[in-house]
């Protein structure tokens, strides 16, 4: 049973990071990753930080959220 309670708490802080890289996207120029952590689980990543991910978190990206704002005038 210890499997299927990681399992579900890895799903619900998937979920939780989805949810958040989402609601970031819409209000910035930048991408938004959900990234994968072995201690953390999932959490959201804004690219904006970071220039280019640095390789040991682009490994670990498991969804993005393309930036809704435009740069467009």
């Amino acid at each position: 049973m210890a499997t299927l309670a990681k399992v579900q708490t890895n799903s619900n802080s998937y979920f939780e990071a989805l949810a958040t890289a989402e609601r970031r996207a819409l209000h910035s120029f930048f991408d938004q990753h959900v990234i994968e952590d072995d201690d953390l689980g999932y959490f959201a990543l804004d690219e904006g930080d970071y220039n280019a991910l640095p390789a040991h978190l682009a490994h670990r990206v498991v969804h993005t959220v393309h930036g809704g704002l435009l740069d467009e005038y």
